[in-house]
């Protein structure tokens, strides 16, 4: 069973397809054309929606002329918005088929396919054939994987010089134990959570120069308390829309998280980094 499965374990990345219950509930039933606005409240799945999205582009200025790379890029979301916005050409980098066909299908109804162009593979071992972007930007996807050392060390030599990395991510406020962590493992997939310090300090080793760092803990905590109870207190939409089983799932899900966070354990970090001119 390689990861690629048992990422599966994670509930949210069951019944993917859920968007297209919330398309048909807006009265898009076929494969009409789609706006990117329309698309925000289901596609973004970090936290704080398209806000997040925002913040990344007004920091590091993406604009028309910018190539950028999303890694762990889900059914879409940011990508599009991206692209939408600032009209710069993404690459939107993602590991499960399933999110990445639909990520397609989505893109496509958006008249984005131009400016969004979807990969489906694993970032540690996708051949760029050299080609070097602008900035990496991530959303809730990098503790997925285990091997950070490679990844960020991947991530340094895809970038231009002067090129930025943009994550956002989770870590260990508190050390956990080993039954928290297996079931981490098993509820978010979370391979790799460090502490902040050591979140930080990986990224300077490897030649990067750290421009910005946000603790995104307690925001982090807020919203996802507010996700969990808005769910609940939406029951009856949700079991309408989407049936029992996609409900019980999301809401186990966002049960799990909202538990997490507001134990005091799991944190978020928000962080830019550049890759210093080379002259």
């Amino acid at each position: 069973m390689g990861h690629n499965s048992n990422i599966k374990s994670m509930k949210l990345y069951n019944h993917v397809d859920r968007i297209y219950n919330e398309l048909k509930e807006l009265g898009k039933i076929n494969s009409e054309f789609l706006f990117v606005e329309e698309l925000a409240n289901f596609d973004q799945l970090h936290y704080c929606g398209t806000e997040a999205v925002d913040f990344s582009i007004n920091k590091i200025g993406i604009d028309s002329s910018m190539s950028i790379l999303e890694i762990g890029s889900g059914i879409g979301g940011p990508a599009r918005y991206i692209a939408n916005k600032t009209g710069a050409t993404v690459i939107a980098l993602e590991l499960q088929s399933d999110q990445n066909n639909i990520a397609l299908d989505l893109t496509e109804r958006c008249g984005l396919s131009k400016k969004v162009k979807h990969v489906c593979g694993d970032f540690l071992t996708y051949d760029w054939k050299g080609k070097k972007f602008d900035a990496i930007v991530s959303w809730l996807a990098l503790y997925h994987i285990f091997e950070h050392k490679i990844l960020l060390q991947k991530c340094f030599d895809s970038l231009k010089s002067g090129g930025f990395f943009y994550s956002e991510d989770l870590f260990s406020r508190k050390p956990f134990s080993k039954k928290e962590l297996s079931e981490l493992l098993k509820e978010i997939y979370a391979n790799y959570l460090p502490d902040v310090q050591t979140y930080k300090s990986e990224i300077e080793k490897i030649g990067f120069n750290l421009l910005f760092c946000q603790d995104m803990s307690n925001e982090w905590t807020k919203f996802t308390r507010n996700r969990y109870l808005s769910y609940n207190k939406q029951k009856d939409r949700h079991l309408r829309v989407h049936g029992r089983d996609i409900y019980n799932s999301i809401n186990s899900f966002y049960t799990f998280i909202d538990r997490y966070f507001s134990k005091g354990k799991l944190g978020g970090i928000r962080l830019i980094a550049k890759k210093p001119h080379l002259y």
